[in-house]
């Protein structure tokens, strides 16, 4: 007894000691979210003078955030699209901050959320955000106890070696935390990595140098490696942001992640946006319909940063009543924009110490990329000519560094340093000295030798290059900054895109990941990296906006072909701008693709309902293109575009102005349906059409299709080939056309019939067609239930003097001359008749 009641008092005091234990983890917790919620809950503008802060909670606006992107699917859908197999589930839908951590329809969490997004669409944000809710108790309350927030741009000037345990504590107050609960309990732990691509070393370690000790110190890409892969604290979470670019370092590290894209603001949170911005509603309002006029400026407001620029700039040019859409047509027009708005706050200094300071800037920026850093000091300053007291496009960052406070700097954004960085090889003193000119110059054919490698750091630098040296900016610059550029430095850039007329020619794609459901197992990137970079390539000609130099960079071009890509609007404008000044392009092949057009969509609701207006078909801006009578593209394949039937319309009203265009390729489009070849076929029917080649395999037709075709075998001059295959037209759908076959003025020549649901019944009405005369040369009718007796019909037609088939395609089972005698005969009486089937 006396022992039992010994037991009893020792286990009742761990009991209490754990009790008390627990409520001091509480009592950590609540000041630790405390602390977020102050290190979030401040923003500062990039222009902000000291001390001017805005509250996240009232300047953030929702983004626009896709899981699932273009991949195996899409990939799927394109082979049903060629006869193989089954189609898979997964389509593209929209999806929130709550729902990063739902379980899919599997019922499987992923513990890993990759967040991508290109350069200033509000991925910083995003994650500044996600820390402040949680800490506010607004997210992720019921599944995390700690969140920690870890900037890869910090990390390259930390210690060389670190633990995940000095992550942890890096961002906890300096009370002592309860480390031992947090390791654990790793279910409980969220870790934001934020800016992947900011980092200085790749991420793919040896196994032997990762670690499963959260303790154990190790280089700092060890450590995250071990972080990614799971080697510690494998029960733990991660959120992973980084540009479409810096994929390249995660490929080898993460195994399953739901990946997620940022693709910015639609059009109502744009008008949300400025009316946050403004605080009051009429200057918000008369600003936004300024902007939203001009269509181009408004397209890159999608982007946040864009955003804030013309909302900044606006501000200005309201009370001058100025006109800033010209100007700010590219995203390079709308930083020049920013610039000139920097310069006119910094008025009070002379002009002379303006210039020096902005070339100061202008070369710390790129001395600082060719780094490949984000954060420097005030030594690296005054190596420039610069001192800290120069607060224009820089920002200060105080970081512990041991027992003291560190003061570093940085542009106030990524982007801004690549700008400045292009600014530099254009900016030139009147007195400048040959020697200086030349390293420039050597600088210049260096950087685009290594552009499209495998690091990725000066993509946005060679565009803003472009941009910088059209003509009319130019001007502008030299008026405003009183400095000249080198046309040399310009013919550098034509002659480096001029060298590479196939790499233009490529299968153009963007960065990739494969599997199936909201997971993905991200591929080798190597090829798809260097596939993002040709299509750059556009980005950088539209950004010049002169027609003489692009069409000089594309006068050798003949073949695009663009492969699993989003085309958001952007893309499209460049694409239809490059398109219009490539003299000798014949083939454009756009395979995979989804197109975006007009406001970001609100998936899947949107995606599901054909819009009222023709001019929100998300072709409408390619199509613009392809009328364009300096066009003179002769094949354009649309395969498995997820197009609808409010696209044909427009593709009909290219197939009546451009008569250079002979074929047309629509297939594995599900959506067109009946609905859409009736559109199409307005532009068949009319005389101006000049189309040869048309091929809608797979486009879900069914019989009712067939009577518009119809009337095109009848009418149409030029139409000599016909591809309907993998679509259900049956019977009725046979009889239709073959009524257009009989017609005295079809001059159709080929017919694909391929899996059509045609039976013995349906070989009646063709043999009817094929024995009279009749234009026809080669038929298709494999994978159909035709049987013994519909051959036997066939052959009816096939024997008459009329018939003039060459070529007949047939399934193998049905084409052996033991199984139908009357094949023999047909053979003998007809020695030109070949008769095939595909294994």
């Amino acid at each position: 007894m006396e022992t039992a009641m010994k037991l009893l008092n020792i286990f009742s005091s761990h009991e209490g000691a754990g009790k008390i234990k627990d409520e001091k983890d509480r009592g950590y917790r609540q000041k630790y979210m405390e602390h977020v919620q102050h290190r979030f809950r401040l923003m500062k503008d990039l222009n902000a003078r000291l001390g001017e802060n805005v509250l996240l909670d009232h300047r953030y606006t929702k983004l626009i955030i896709v899981e699932d992107c273009l991949h195996k699917d899409l990939r799927e859908q394109d082979v049903m699209a060629w006869g193989s197999a089954k189609i898979g589930k997964g389509q593209k839908r929209s999806i929130s901050m709550v729902d990063f951590f739902k379980a899919d329809e599997d019922g499987q969490t992923p513990q890993i959320v990759l967040l991508v997004g290109p350069a200033a669409i509000g991925k910083t944000m995003t994650a500044k955000k996600i820390m402040l809710d949680w800490a506010s108790e607004k997210l992720y309350q019921k599944k995390f106890e700690y969140s920690f927030y870890i900037s890869c741009w910090t990390l390259n000037l930390g210690s060389e070696q670190a633990s995940i345990v000095d992550l942890i504590l890096k961002n906890c107050p300096s009370e002592r935390p309860p480390i031992e609960y947090m390791l654990t309990h790793p279910e409980k732990l969220l870790f934001l990595i934020d800016g992947v691509d900011e980092l200085r070393f790749l991420l793919d370690q040896p196994e032997s140098n990762l670690c499963s000790d959260p303790w154990q110190k190790k280089p700092i890409a060890a450590t995250l490696s071990s972080l990614f892969r799971k080697k510690v604290l494998r029960e733990s979470y991660l959120i992973i942001t980084t540009r479409p670019t810096g994929l390249e370092k995660l490929w080898q590290c993460l195994g399953r992640a739901r990946y997620a894209e940022i693709l910015g603001f639609a059009e109502p949170q744009r008008k949300e946006y400025f009316h946050k911005y403004f605080n009051d509603a009429e200057e918000a309002n008369q600003a936004f319909h300024l902007v939203k006029d001009e269509k181009m400026l408004f397209t890159i407001c999608f982007v946040p940063l864009v955003c804030w620029i013309v909302c900044t700039v606006m501000k200005q040019q309201m009370e001058r009543e100025e006109d800033i859409a010209q100007t700010a047509k590219t995203m390079t027009g709308t930083y020049m924009l920013y610039l000139f708005c920097l310069l006119k706050a910094h008025r009070r200094h002379s002009s002379p110490a303006v210039h020096a300071t902005l070339k100061g800037l202008c070369s710390l920026a790129t001395d600082q990329i060719c780094r490949q850093n984000i954060l420097f000091g005030a030594e690296e300053m005054k190596k420039h000519g610069l001192e800290t007291s120069d607060s224009l496009f820089l920002s200060e960052n105080i970081f512990q560094k041991g027992a003291n406070c560190e003061c570093l700097y940085s542009f106030v954004h990524l982007s801004f340093q690549e700008f400045l960085a292009a600014l530099f090889y254009v900016l030139e003193k009147e007195e400048i000295a040959t020697k200086e000119f030349e390293i420039k110059k050597k600088h210049v054919k260096k950087m685009l030798a290594d552009y499209g490698k495998t690091r990725n750091y000066l993509m946005l630098t060679v565009r803003f290059l472009f941009g910088l040296l059209n003509e009319e900016r130019m001007k502008d610059l030299e008026k405003k900054l009183s400095y000249r550029f080198s046309p040399k430095i310009k013919s550098d850039l034509l002659e480096w895109i001029r060298t590479k007329p196939r790499t233009l020619s490529l299968f153009l794609e963007s960065y990739g990941v494969l599997a199936s459901g909201p997971y993905r197992a991200l591929l080798p990137l190597t090829q798809t990296l260097e596939k993002t970079y040709q299509f750059e390539e556009f980005h950088c000609l539209y950004e010049i906006q002169e027609e003489s130099f692009v069409r000089s960079a594309l006068s050798q071009v003949t073949y695009i072909n663009v492969t699993h890509r989003i085309l958001t609007k952007i893309d499209q404008v460049v694409l239809s701008f490059c398109l219009r000044h490539a003299p000798k392009l014949e083939s454009l092949g756009l395979k995979s693709c989804e197109f975006r057009f007009g406001d970001l969509y609100d998936f899947p609701r949107q995606q599901k309902q054909a819009p009222l207006d023709p001019r929100l078909s998300p072709i409408y801006l390619l199509c613009q293109a392809l009328k364009d009578p300096s066009c003179n593209l002769k094949t354009l394949k649309l395969w498995s575009c997820r197009l609808t039937g409010a696209c044909c319309g427009d593709l009909a009203s290219v197939l009546i102005s451009n008569m250079h265009l002979t074929e047309l390729d629509l297939r594995g489009n599900l959506g067109l349906g009946n609905h859409g070849v009736q559109k199409l076929c307005d532009g068949l029917r009319h005389p101006r059409c000049m189309l040869q080649r048309l091929r809608l395999r797979y486009c879900s037709l069914t019989a009712l299709s067939c009577l518009e075709l119809a009337q095109v075998l009848s009418t149409s001059q030029a139409l000599q080939e016909l591809d309907l295959g993998r679509n259900k037209l049956g019977l009725n759908g046979m009889k239709l056309l073959c009524k257009g076959l009989m017609h005295a003025s079809c001059r159709l020549k080929t017919l694909v019939l391929r899996e059509c649901s045609l039976r013995a019944d349906s070989c009646h009405e063709m043999a009817l067609a094929l024995g009279r005369p009749c234009a026809l040369v080669e038929l298709d009718l494999q994978d159909n239930q035709l049987g013994m007796a519909g051959v036997e019909e066939l052959c009816q037609g096939l024997r008459q003097p009329g018939c003039q088939l060459q070529t007949l395609w047939l399934s193998p089972h049905t084409v052996t001359e033991e199984m139908c005698p009357d094949l023999r005969t047909i053979k003998e009486a007809k020695p030109g008749l070949v008769i095939k089937s595909r294994e």
